[in-house]
Order: C-alpha cells, then sequence, then structure tokens
C-alpha cells in the first residue's frame, strides 16, 4: 500500500520556477547595462574637468564626434532634423533638459553652432559632459 501524498511512478514534470528566476535576473541586468552599451558605441573623447558635479537627471543625449556628425541618442541626424525634432520634445514638455558630449578635437565654432540648434529649438536647459580628472 502507498502512503498518501506519494506518486507512484517516474516524475515528469520540470520545476521551472529556477529558470524562471534566472531569465529575470538577466532580464534586468541587460535592461540596466543597455544603456550604458548604447552610450559607449559612438567614438568621443569628452574633454576632462577637474571641476564637475554629478548630476542625476534625465536628459537628452546629444553628441558631436571628432568628423562633426551630431547623434540625437545615438542616432545620426542633420542639424535640421535636430532642430525640427528639438522643437517638437520642446512644444510637448517646456521641462527639457539636454546633455551635450563633443569630442574634444572638434572646434569650438562648431559647438556653439550646435548650441545655437539647441537653444534656437527653446530648450535653455542643456549640461555639458565631461570626463573626472
Amino acid at each position: 500500500m502507498q502512503a498518501p501524498g506519494k506518486a507512484s511512478g517516474p516524475m515528469t514534470g520540470i520545476n521551472i520556477t529556477p529558470l524562471v528566476d534566472v531569465v529575470l535576473v538577466l532580464l534586468i541586468i541587460f535592461m540596466v547595462t543597455a544603456p550604458m552599451i548604447a552610450h559607449r558605441t559612438i567614438k568621443i573623447d569628452i574633454p576632462k574637468a577637474a571641476h564637475h558635479s554629478h548630476t542625476a537627471t534625465k536628459a537628452i543625449e546629444i553628441s558631436m564626434d571628432s568628423k562633426t556628425q551630431i547623434y540625437f541618442s545615438g542616432k545620426p541626424v542633420t542639424p535640421a532634423q535636430l532642430a525640427q525634432t528639438l522643437a517638437q520634445i520642446f512644444e510637448s514638455n517646456p521641462d527639457t533638459r539636454v546633455t551635450l558630449a563633443a569630442d574634444k578635437k572638434v572646434a569650438y565654432g562648431k559647438i556653439v553652432t550646435l548650441l545655437d540648434i539647441i537653444r534656437g529649438s527653446g530648450i535653455h536647459k542643456i549640461g555639458l559632459e565631461v570626463k573626472s580628472l
């Protein structure tokens, strides 16, 4: 006679709880690291500064590489496309913030032109990205 609660025969079910746990942990890791990986794909040698502040604000990322190619959130854009996109974003959210990263080899005049495009769209909360010394 069998004891109550014990099944006879081979175990045919698979416990998937550990598998689900591992998959969820991997998903969280990829979600956290994906923005960092995407940010490093553009080759920009950011200048260093001794005095800077670390802010944790949500901002739109605009960057310019050493060949003066402009990137909006990691995607290449023309100055006209950037101006149009930023104007649309500013209309929907006047409190929009922008983080600007430019290669240290880019001429100052090109950066001023890019700042003028950003300000021309109505956005005046602009942060410049630098490295620590």
